[in-house]
């Protein structure tokens, strides 16, 4: 499995397996939802001072706009590189404003 660049995709390493990630707008809506956010302009403000759990709800949300939907509580018992879960995030929503 491949990541396809120019759809924004990126590969992470969960567990011993590779998984896509995507931000979508879907990934997006999910991400808003599960941060308890009123709009995408809060997001900007909350992606600042983000706590390990926000990290987690915006990589799941990222894995299922790859097409990958793993439950929030397989990821937190997960064997997750913690500077790889930061790139990879930081990478899709650089793609994403490039876009």
């Amino acid at each position: 499995m491949e990541p396809n660049p120019i759809r924004g995709e990126h590969a992470l390493q969960i567990d011993g397996e590779m998984y896509l990630v995507c931000l979508t707008l879907g990934a997006l809506a999910q991400i808003e939802s599960s941060l308890g956010l009123d709009d995408l302009a809060d997001l900007s403000a909350r992606m600042a001072k983000l706590s390990a759990n926000d990290v987690l709800h915006i990589l799941a949300a990222l894995l299922c706009g790859g097409g990958n939907a793993i439950p929030l509580e397989k990821l937190r018992t997960s064997k997750l590189d913690p500077a790889e879960v930061a790139r990879v995030i930081s990478n899709a929503f650089t793609l994403a404003g490039e876009a």
